[in-house]
């Protein structure tokens, strides 16, 4: 399956966009608000749950892969629905007059297809990922 692809022009420096990507206490503004640590090293996990309407989903993060202001991989699980990771990366790239170009990639979501889960289908991964990066934009330039 092709992988979903969301990217987001910030007129910015590629180490406040690192910061706000890899820095737990700047995530929970745009990102997530409940997770408990984060660090841009591979091998480092953490977990945390997100509540949506009658459904709870556990998420296992895992980082496989670090470029220093370049990009991040985090292998992504959801360990109730599915023990194998989608992956998900975050990647920097920098423009012409003082632009980033914030990109996310996120490849494997075919595995969660066979559930009949509003929040597993594509449609709501892009939402979601424009969703995000939307709000990253806005934390950046606030």
């Amino acid at each position: 399956m092709k992988p979903i692809v969301v990217d987001i022009n910030i007129k910015t420096s590629k180490e406040r966009i690192w910061n706000a990507i890899t820095n737990v206490n700047e995530m929970r503004y745009w990102f997530f608000d409940n997770i408990p640590n984060f660090n841009a090293e591979i091998g480092f996990k953490t977990w945390f749950v997100v509540k949506n309407e009658e459904r709870v989903f556990y998420h296992l993060w895992e980082v496989v892969q670090v470029e220093n202001f370049k990009s991040i991989k985090v292998a992504w699980t959801y360990p109730d629905y599915v023990k194998d990771s989608f992956n998900v990366t975050f990647y920097i790239e920098e423009l012409e007059n003082d632009f980033i170009n914030f990109k996310v990639k996120a490849e494997g979501i075919e595995k969660f297809e066979q559930f009949s889960i509003p929040e597993f289908t594509r449609k709501s991964c892009v939402e979601g990922w424009t969703y995000f990066t939307s709000r990253l934009k806005k934390y950046i330039e606030q």
